[in-house]
């Protein structure tokens, strides 16, 4: 059974029913950037020809030792404060689990002493614009495993015919963001999702791409009745590798453990791959808890203990972040804080902020990079974005016309005024206009009754057809708002 909310016409968008609460936590693994993997020096590349970055100490053979990477704790350090997280000394350990495509078959991670702890994220979803606060329990150091490809049948080792590991994975410093099980929506967890992959490129620790598997998403989710405290039996979704697949695989398995429970049957605790041609979980393994991991330190590593000199100096190294540059953008265009995300996200906050100090209405700004500059600024610079929209402002030239100008200036860096020359831009007299609004309308008669009448729906439509031959008599040059102010006025 699948539930639905029904946002208009051929829209639906998957939920869970109101009756019953959705409790979601997630394990984020963040790749590092660093030159060199986390115990030696093989390179940390990806896309490079499988098994040609690795060593000994990569393979785990007899009588290799690691030696910690610095560069990868400082950027785990970095991270983790930029979480609100309290860094402390920290313990190395191995997590002893039957990894095929870990050759020394244990992970060297971190357990009861991670190098990050008790940190939150603040975050803003689309059914909570006012923010949600979600905790995050560690944020812990450890390696990636290698890669297995399986090869034949529908690519899963149970119906393969043979597999092939590359290592060149294996030792990659990862971080591993755990939150606490705070997130209530799917909209929620894509936030969160987004909000951290932002700080991630902010501090520059690491490429965030999910698509190549530098940043994947673990989900863990369960439901309970609204108004229950309970923390019912949770399912594990591996390695969703985007924003969009978190929300989707999350409400697909809170609806399946609905169904279980209205039907009288019971969740049980296990790993769950999401296909995403299918739209669907598939089953995977059963989950182990802490102590099937039998974690002890790791004897070959000292423990990691930062001074506060050096903690002092990553928290001045910290940028501004996304949730400070989305307030700052939105008091200076005077705006709602989420208006101001998809410029945050795109890294032309600084932009926006310039154009707006140069004297460019705010809300021009952020409509014009919202919806005119999805593919950047080009050699557009934020003084001659405002003088084009003090053009656009006095009315010197029309919407459409700005929009050309806006291309134009994006792929030459000339100015607004010297290519609204060129092309032959110039406001055109309201006079003018009135004559072309009288033949048209003597013209369309039917069109203007159909205008001038109490069909809201109808009359926009009209309104359209009679803007859009304007506009195409004029190539451009008219007004719309004020083809749309003498049409307002003749139906007076």
């Amino acid at each position: 059974m699948y539930y639905t909310v029904d946002r208009g016409p051929d829209v639906h968008e998957p939920s869970i029913p109101d009756e019953w609460e959705l409790v979601v936590g997630l394990e984020v693994h963040v790749e590092l950037s660093t030159k060199t993997k986390l115990f030696c020096g093989c390179a940390n590349a990806f896309g490079a020809e499988p098994n040609t970055n690795i060593c000994p100490t990569c393979l785990g053979l007899p009588g290799s030792l690691p030696v910690m990477n610095g560069a990868a704790v400082e950027s785990a350090m970095r991270l983790g404060r930029a979480l609100n997280c309290t860094v402390s000394p920290s313990v190395m350990a191995r997590k002893n689990y039957t990894y095929p495509d870990m050759p020394k078959d244990f992970q060297t991670s971190q357990y009861d002493k991670p190098t990050n702890h008790d940190g939150w994220l603040a975050v803003l979803p689309k059914d909570s614009p006012e923010g949600v606060r979600i905790n995050i329990e560690r944020a812990h150091i450890e390696e990636d495993t290698g890669k297995s490809t399986h090869v034949g049948g529908d690519g899963r080792i149970s119906s393969a015919q043979y597999s092939l590991i590359d290592y060149n994975r294996a030792g990659v410093p990862l971080l591993e963001i755990v939150s606490c099980p705070d997130i209530r929506t799917a909209d929620e967890a894509k936030a969160y999702v987004s909000e951290l992959r932002g700080i991630v490129l902010a501090l520059g620790v690491s490429d965030a791409k999910m698509e190549e598997g530098s940043m994947r998403v673990d989900a863990n989710v369960s439901v309970r009745p609204r108004g229950s405290d309970e923390l019912r039996t949770r399912c594990e979704i591996k390695n969703i590798n985007s924003i969009n697949s978190v929300g989707r695989a999350i409400v697909h398995e809170a609806n399946r453990h609905i169904d279980l429970y209205e039907t009288g049957e019971r969740p049980i605790q296990e790993t769950r791959h999401w296909d995403e041609e299918a739209g669907r979980t598939r089953p995977g393994r059963s989950k182990e808890n802490e102590e099937d991991y039998r974690y002890f330190p790791e004897p070959d590593l000292t423990p990691l203990e930062p001074s506060k000199a050096e903690l002092d100096a990553i928290d001045a190294s910290i940028p501004e972040l996304p949730g400070a540059q989305r307030s700052a953008l939105a008091e200076a265009a005077g705006i709602a804080a989420p208006e101001a995300s998809l410029i945050v996200e795109r890294g032309d906050a600084g932009f926006a902020l310039a154009a707006i100090e140069a004297g460019a209405s705010g809300g021009r700004v952020v409509v014009h990079l919202n919806n005119n500059l999805a593919d950047g600024t080009g050699k557009l610079t934020p003084e001659s974005f405002a003088r084009l929209i003090a053009m656009e402002s006095s009315g010197e030239l029309s919407s459409t016309q700005t929009k050309d100008v806006l291309a134009e200036m994006v792929a030459t860096g000339s100015s607004a005024a010297d290519i609204a020359a060129a092309k032959g831009f110039e406001a055109m007299d309201t006079g003018e206009l009135d004559g072309m609004l009288d033949e048209l309308i003597a013209n369309n008669a039917d069109e203007w009754t159909r205008f001038c009448g109490d069909d809201e729906g109808d009359a926009k439509k009209m309104a359209g057809f009679f803007t859009g031959q304007i506009m195409k008599a004029t190539r451009g040059q008219a007004d719309g708002k004020v083809v749309a102010q003498l049409l307002n006025s003749r139906k007076g």
